[in-house]
């Protein structure tokens, strides 16, 4: 067993733009001293591989991920004009990463002492296929724009046994189903059936409800207490993922994992941030917590464990901080304060 664990493991590391490679370094260092057993493949994507070749996401980088089927991936920046798609939704859709898990607890005590909810989100269908066109009327080529969201039974199912799984072998006791099948009666009523299906098979272990998406939102702000798991359709789960950053601190504190049947990208979900790039004041912590599942991922809880307990007493006890956490620490300050607790 132990000769396993000294195995490496081929990942690929996409550095991304803006403060991304900043934060990308400081993780590698954390990781190094934590002795976690990735070998890395260096790739690029986002502006810097445009700048290179023109294209954001390289057949290189494809290839890599292929062959790794594992990556660590800082913000990327995509191209505004010139035809460009999301470079985040172009790797979603051509691994097939279905799930996208969004953790949020509390490191650092504020307005909410206590949360601790995992969103998961299905990542590859609902309003985010993008079939769209606009419909000319007189004289204005643009006069009605029209997309058509697409929601399929076995998506849905799938996305669903992805959380109640999860739910089960992390010891989570309820999934709220969140939707809006009171309007959106086939797009979003479907996920609520399907899902509602899935959980007869796990009845008696996890707790199951449902709420409408606005209504879902105000209590996340009134009584976030109440909930555990949120199981959202795409758009409801992007947005209310970035919810659950704020009651945490905001996203400089929130992981992001998307996961397929067979590859999964871990990172940081804020921007690239481009106007603190290359300052050095950059908060890491976002990636490192996205590092902790990514080693959740592999098989190493207890190398996740130390890490978000390094962090968080990096946080609290020893008060080093970045300036977007109240502190005064650069990047650098805080990865060594970390790596010291390591």
């Amino acid at each position: 067993m132990e000769e396993q664990r000294n195995d490496k493991i081929p990942a690929t590391l996409i550095a991304g733009d803006g403060i991304g490679p900043e934060v990308t370094k400081a993780t590698v260092a954390v990781l190094d001293a934590l002795g976690a057993p990735f070998e890395w493949d260096e790739r690029k994507a986002g502006m810097s591989a445009v700048n290179d070749g023109g294209d954001p996401l390289p057949s290189a980088t494809l290839d890599s991920i292929r062959r790794t089927r594992l990556a660590l991936k800082g913000p990327l920046t995509t191209p505004v004009g010139g035809g460009f798609r999301s470079v985040n939704v172009r790797l979603r859709e051509e691994f097939k990463l279905y799930a996208n898990l969004r953790p949020a607890k509390t490191i650092i005590p504020g307005r909410y002492d206590n949360i601790d909810i995992v969103l998961v989100r299905e990542n590859i269908e609902g309003l985010y296929v993008a079939h769209e066109h606009f419909i000319p009327v007189g004289n204005d080529p643009r006069a009605v724009a029209v997309s058509t969201g697409v929601n399929t039974r076995d998506g849905c199912r799938r996305i669903a046994r992805f959380a109640f799984e999860y739910a089960v072998s992390h010891g989570r006791k309820k999934i709220t189903i969140v939707h809006k099948a009171n309007v959106l009666k086939a797009l979003t009523g479907i996920f609520l059936e399907a899902a509602r299906e899935v959980a007869t098979e796990y009845a008696g272990r996890v707790e199951v409800d449902d709420r409408i998406v606005d209504a879902c939102a105000m209590q996340l702000v009134l009584n976030p207490s109440q909930f555990d798991m949120l199981l959202c359709t795409n758009l409801f789960g992007d947005i209310l993922s970035d919810e659950l950053a704020g009651l945490v601190g905001g996203l400089g504190l929130a992981p992001g994992a998307n996961i397929g049947e067979h590859a999964a990208i871990f990172e940081a979900v804020h921007g690239s941030a481009p106007d603190i790039a290359g300052k050095g004041v950059a908060n890491p912590v976002s990636l490192m917590l996205a590092a902790g599942l990514m080693l959740e991922h592999v098989g190493r809880a207890d190398l996740a464990g130390r890490l978000r307990q390094a962090i968080s007493v990096t946080l609290l006890e020893d008060q080093v901080r970045t300036r977007d956490l109240g502190g005064t620490a650069g990047t650098d300050a805080f990865t060594a304060a970390l790596i010291r607790r390591l």
